[in-house]
């Protein structure tokens, strides 16, 4: 399938991020908004990011909604600790994207596919619309695979974020590798910045170990 066509809807910049296993540390189907904890170095990276120019966006698959496991408010609850948590970082988001969609739901007002549903590149584009986005100087990074296709569909470089974890396919040379891989935002960060030539960020501690947090996912 070949990437659509993006109109260019403007020329402010973003960072389109996942938010389960990007952002916090994904349980499988978050509810509880006790349950969101930042994952190391995102309150750094976010700083930097936003300080280089960039607006944050979140793009969250949230499948758990059509399969019963959380209502939409219990999605916003959590939605509403994460702006708490980041505004504890100095960090503010410009907007929240979510898809409640899942074809295999048993809610039946969201059981059906969506065009906001990663991989597919809706959100990208209500973002675009939204905020007056050009795409192509935006930038997605994400942790799944769904979050670097739906990126590279919308016309963003894309920046996987590994971890420890061997879940992704190696780059094989197709239109939706990632353009990075990163173990962390951190190193996300580091990657970004240096590409449009901004001052990196300082060297991580000694003491520093990586993510140092596993997640089981939740498949969304």
């Amino acid at each position: 399938m070949l990437p659509l066509a993006v109109p260019d809807y403007g020329r402010r910049r973003a960072l389109i991020l996942d938010r389960d296993g990007t952002l916090i540390v994904d349980p499988g189907y978050l509810s509880e908004p006790d349950g969101v904890r930042l994952l190391p170095h995102v309150g750094e990276a976010l700083r930097a990011l936003a300080g280089a120019g960039f607006l944050l966006v979140v793009a969250t698959n949230q499948s758990g909604i059509a399969r019963g496991k959380y209502s939409l408010e219990r999605y916003r609850a959590v939605a509403a600790r994460l702006d708490d948590v980041l505004a504890r970082e100095g960090v503010t988001l410009s907007a929240s994207y979510m898809c409640p969609f899942h074809p295999e739901g048993s809610v039946a007002e969201f059981a059906r596919d969506h065009e906001d549903r990663k991989p597919n590149p809706g959100m990208w584009q209500r973002a675009a619309a939204d905020l007056g986005l050009e795409l192509a100087r935006c930038y997605t990074i994400g942790d799944g695979e769904r979050d670097i296709v739906a990126g590279k569909r919308a016309g963003t470089p894309a920046v996987l974020l590994a971890g420890e974890r061997d879940k992704w396919p190696l780059p094989v040379g197709g239109p939706y590798d990632a353009d990075f891989v990163a173990r962390d935002l951190r190193e996300a960060a580091q990657w970004i910045l240096r590409r449009e030539g901004r001052p990196p960020l300082p060297p991580r501690p000694a003491s520093s170990t990586g993510p140092g947090q596993s997640s089981t996912g939740s498949g969304q």
